[in-house]
């Protein structure tokens, strides 16, 4: 009899415990589904692992005025520059899932870098939900206005003669503008010290001072540069001129057969967050791609909207996962 009792008392139990985390789920639905329905009810902050006035920041400083506006809430860049891009990434991974802390990611932090560093906090497929991709691109290679170098073939040339004697600047480990150039490296059969910054813009600055003798940098941050005639333009890094420059000419056409290294942007989140909400940013910034405002911006200064899905665009960072990491393997491209 008492055994009875306890089995009924145990399934009571469990019964009850049952009851109460379903009402609990119940609760915790209709919550998020609230939230949902009044996103966002405060400022969303943008994580941008690299400095300001870099490549990423540039684009991430243009769609978050459109989507400031679109939203009716400030979307604030906060710069977390460092660790090859893995400082602002970890902080977005590890950030609550509520839709008010998504990350502006560059493919070097996607794509490059993991490959570069040793240990990374955190998996980029387990831990970050893509949003959506905002922008393709390429890089330019440039060297300061007074430089002698006038073509790349004086690049090849004066740095086959010279090894080690040139340098160029990179916004810091793991950037395209690293792998990138380790890649001109190898198919140059060139030695050219790499000195990386922290950000685009320091690096920049030092190329037009001729503290640095070259730089492949985002189009998108040294392209106004170029136009005024501050930096020299050598070539483009990808397999077709650009609409910004187009008298500039590709790096393979200048001299380097079979050089390609394009570039993209995107906006993620930390895994987790709502599909309401993921979907909701995914329109927003969509939309914000499709204005002429943005596009005129993006064009100014070499960049194309990319709209996306997420699904879409979770797929294009593990395609590009793959490829990038063949490329760091091939030029042998280390965290200096």
């Amino acid at each position: 009899m008492e055994r009875k009792v306890s089995v009924l008392h145990r399934v009571s139990h469990e019964t009850f415990r049952a009851a109460v985390t379903i009402a609990l789920t119940c609760s915790s639905a209709a919550v998020t589904a609230g939230e949902i329905a009044t996103y966002p009810e405060r400022p969303v902050r943008m994580i941008v692992p690299q400095a300001p006035g870099s490549s990423s920041d540039t684009i991430a400083r243009i769609i978050a005025t459109e989507l400031s506006r679109q939203l009716g809430q400030q979307v604030v860049v906060d710069n977390r520059p460092g660790g090859a891009l893995m400082i602002g990434m970890e902080l977005t991974a590890r950030a609550v899932p509520d839709g008010y802390t998504i990350g502006y990611a560059p493919i070097g932090a996607l794509a490059i870098s993991p490959h570069l560093v040793r240990k990374v906090p955190f998996s980029i497929e387990k831990d970050l939900q893509p949003i959506a991709q905002t922008a393709n691109g390429q890089m330019l290679l440039a060297t300061s206005a007074s430089s002698p170098l006038k073509t790349i073939r004086d690049v090849i040339e004066h740095a086959r003669q010279n090894p080690g004697k040139l340098a160029y600047a990179s916004s810091g480990n793991g950037t395209p503008g690293h792998v990138g150039f380790e890649l001109f490296k190898t198919l140059t059969g060139t030695q050219i010290v790499h000195v990386p910054y922290k950000g685009g813009a320091a690096g920049i600055a030092d190329l037009i001072a001729g503290q640095v003798q070259l730089m492949l940098e985002g189009m998108n941050s040294i392209t106004p540069h170029a136009k005024t005639g501050r930096v020299r333009s050598l070539g483009v890094s990808g397999a077709r001129r650009s609409e910004a420059l187009p008298d500039v000419p590709t790096i393979a056409e200048a001299g380097v057969p079979g050089y390609e290294a394009s570039t993209w942007n995107g906006i993620v989140g930390p895994a987790g967050m709502p599909k309401a909400i993921v979907g909701r940013l995914n329109a927003e910034i969509n939309k914000a791609l499709a204005s002429t405002a943005v596009r005129e911006r993006f064009a100014a200064v070499g960049a194309e909207p990319a709209p996306v899905t997420p699904d879409q665009f979770g797929k294009l960072i593990r395609s590009e996962y793959v490829k990038w990491g063949e490329v760091v393997k091939r030029s042998g491209a280390k965290i200096d």
